[in-house]
């Protein structure tokens, strides 16, 4: 893993949450994304090296809306990038973690993506990511 590639937020109006963060940060978005396999709506804001994800469900069957009907607004997720996701895969495998896919699908900003289960990341989603 070389770092934290970003942080996930689940919102539930993206629109209203990129005002706020616009403010809190002092930039607009970079960059706003439809994820369709996933059902949700996603902008990105970068301050420095770090990087902010902000998630909207499209759909109530989608994660981030079962996510919210659990928590509420909040960090989701916690994304690491990586040089090389199927290695990175196996080696978690073999260290014993559910992984949530089997293979890389993609994701938002041009990147391959997977999965750790959050049962055994003592309750936090981690998400590999890897530039495509």
């Amino acid at each position: 893993m070389n770092k934290i590639e970003h942080v996930g937020i689940a919102v539930k109006n993206i629109q209203e949450a990129n005002l706020v963060f616009e403010k809190i940060l002092g930039v607009s978005a970079y960059k706003e994304e439809l994820v369709a396999t996933e059902q949700v709506n996603t902008s990105f804001f970068k301050v420095g090296e770090n990087k902010i994800e902000l998630l909207e469900a499209t759909g109530p069957d989608s994660p981030i809306a079962k996510f919210l009907a659990r928590k509420g607004e909040g960090i989701h997720h916690i994304a690491f990038d990586v040089d090389d996701i199927l290695s990175e895969m196996e080696r978690l495998k073999g260290e014993g973690f559910v992984l949530l896919n089997e293979v890389p699908k993609q994701g938002a900003d041009n990147k391959l993506v997977c999965f750790v289960h959050p049962k055994d990341t003592s309750g936090v989603l981690i998400e590999l990511c890897q530039q495509i």
